[in-house]
């Protein structure tokens, strides 16, 4: 993407110029380098974050709908009140993430299980889950 000055403008860039509840459908941001991005209650459908390095990103407020971030690098991110819907968050890395509201949870499809949230190989060590909200999560680590 190029910018009116005729510079490239990185993914980061575009992400972080987005205007409050900006709504993105089917774009691809696999394997970007999102480090530290900072977004304003973006609404992502049919996104794809696959291996995306969104590390120390603040993600607050946003809500994923039927998005791939298998891989997604989210380790101290800020998730608080982030909403996955229908996500594949299978492999992705949420060490020492803050999820304080978050929700996990399903889309209505139609049938099952099409439209929940995956969350197999998820590593979780030092999040905070407090009032995290889990809606029929499969391979969710901590169940009992």
């Amino acid at each position: 993407m190029m910018s009116a000055m005729g510079r490239v403008v990185t993914a980061r860039e575009d992400l972080a110029s987005r205007r409050r509840y900006a709504a993105l459908r089917r774009e691809s941001f696999d394997g970007g380098d999102l480090v530290s991005v900072c977004l304003r209650q973006l609404w992502f459908t049919r996104c794809s974050f696959r291996g995306a390095d969104l590390r120390h990103a603040t993600l607050d407020g946003c809500c994923f709908t039927l998005c791939d971030l298998r891989g997604a690098n989210l380790s101290g991110a800020s998730l608080r009140g982030v909403s996955f819907a229908g996500c594949d968050l299978t492999g992705a890395d949420l060490r020492a993430a803050d999820l304080t509201g978050a929700r996990m949870g399903q889309v209505l499809t139609g049938t099952p299980p099409h439209g929940l949230t995956k969350a197999a190989g998820i590593r979780l060590d030092n999040a905070v889950l407090r009032d995290l909200q889990l809606d029929q999560v499969i391979g969710w680590p901590l169940t009992g």
